[in-house]
């Protein structure tokens, strides 16, 4: 079996771990498919993050093993369910809930829009990630119960609890409008949740092809400087390990900051020259000294968003993108003008003969449009799905698991159109 991606492995490292490990004094961590921590004061814990609704029993567990100090104070830093889908379980009488002003909003339009997500969800991650990681938190009664916040703050919020002074700063370049930072000052310790996306050093997604508002890359330049301005030591993060060191942080969110900054600069120049937006995505590379992992991001697909943030889904290509009729309305017509379904199949082989994948599945689309079970068009329409996954290398997971769930369709149609009698290859 092929490995996974690298982000896969890092959402469920978690799996089995039953105790929580200590990132400093006091502050201790448990993983799952997003970590939450736990900070003991004197006057009971503070809690960042509250993890997934199906993995809270762990995190409990794992929380008992090293601190007896009820909850106190919980934090979020964004308002995606894996952050804050145990929070029924950890909340209490006296309980304070402290968010960021846009938490409503971003709830808002998940809630408005789960089925939406979770359809999208469910084909990328379903093959390792437990149904209902988005879904709404539900109560130990299985009741739905979104979190209830106690403090709502715009920019930055400061407050102590029992000796530990706690800064929340808003960093809405994070994935969430609501993100947020918190800031343990006296030790050096800063809990960014998914400002960077899930991956430390990889390209941040700008868009995430699951579905999601497009992220400002400027807004998410200013937030990366909010996180270096503070010089941190330590950053825990919403997935994986804590990283440490002032010196080697600095460096990392430099380069990060640098390498979204250079894209966007470069894009806006080619939009400013009259190129277009896939003339763009295809030569915008950064120079070797700012190029980052592409676990999760990737750089073209920053280009679009970019693009896209500011001219919006209008390219001035075609006058058809203004009105309800789709492009692919007059595929059955093209097929039909070039022969039929299995001249389109031929003239896509020969593309991924030529190591072409995109253009054969261009006019796969075309041919299986008109005959979805055109054993020809969809054995082509395999072999270029596999190239595109070959020249992935299986290093971004969205990416990968897209083109699997594809393959995985494609080749049972082959096999249901031989079966029913479909063209001998």
């Amino acid at each position: 079996m092929t490995a996974n991606p690298p982000l896969a492995a890092l959402i469920t490292a978690g799996v089995g771990d039953e105790t929580a490990t200590q990132v400093a004094d006091g502050i201790f961590m448990s993983r799952g498919i997003s970590n939450c921590y736990l900070v003991q004061t004197d006057a009971g814990a503070l809690l960042v993050n509250t993890g997934s609704a199906h993995e809270v029993d762990r995190h409990r567990a794992s929380f008992a093993a090293v601190s007896d100090a009820p909850v106190a104070t919980i934090v979020f830093t964004q308002g995606h369910s894996d952050h804050i889908g145990g929070w029924p379980a950890f909340n209490g009488p006296g309980v304070e809930t402290i968010v960021q002003a846009n938490h409503d909003d971003v709830r808002g339009y998940w809630t408005r829009l789960a089925p939406f997500y979770a359809t999208r969800a469910a084909k990328l991650w379903s093959s390792f990630v437990p149904q209902g990681v988005q879904s709404t938190p539900t109560s130990a009664t299985g009741v739905a119960s979104e979190p209830v916040p106690t403090v709502r703050f715009d920019d930055a919020h400061t407050f102590e609890l029992g000796g530990r002074r706690v800064e929340l700063l808003s960093v809405p370049g994070g994935e969430t409008t609501d993100s947020l930072l918190v800031w343990l000052p006296d030790e050096g310790v800063v809990f960014t949740g998914n400002l960077m996306g899930p991956m430390y050093g990889h390209v941040p997604n700008l868009y995430t092809i699951r579905g999601d508002k497009t992220r400002s890359a400027l807004e998410f330049v200013r937030s990366v400087d909010r996180l270096r301005a503070l010089g941190p030591e330590t950053i825990t993060t919403g997935h994986g390990q804590p990283i440490t060191g002032a010196e080697p942080i600095a460096a990392d969110l430099t380069k990060l900051r640098d390498a979204v900054l250079w894209v966007h600069d470069r894009t806006v120049e080619g939009m400013n020259a009259g190129t277009d937006l896939f003339t763009l995505m295809r030569e915008i590379t950064p120079p070797a000294e700012l190029t980052l992992g592409e676990g999760h991001g990737k750089v073209m697909w920053n280009v679009r968003a970019v693009w896209e943030e500011y001219a919006g889904w209008f390219r001035y290509e075609s006058t058809t993108d203004l009105y309800v009729v789709p492009q692919r309305a007059v595929w059955t017509d093209l097929a039909e003008l070039a022969g039929g379904s299995d001249a389109l199949a031929a003239r896509a082989a020969a593309y991924a003969e030529q190591g072409a994948p995109l253009e054969a599945l261009h006019l796969t689309d075309i041919a299986l449009a008109a005959d979805p079970a055109n054993d020809r068009a969809l054995e082509v329409s395999t072999r270029a799905l596999e190239q595109l996954l070959d020249r992935s290398g299986r290093a971004n997971l969205s990416e990968t698991r897209w083109l699997e769930t594809e393959l995985t369709a494609t080749r049972e149609a082959v096999d249901a159109a031989l079966d029913s009698g479909g063209t001998t290859r």
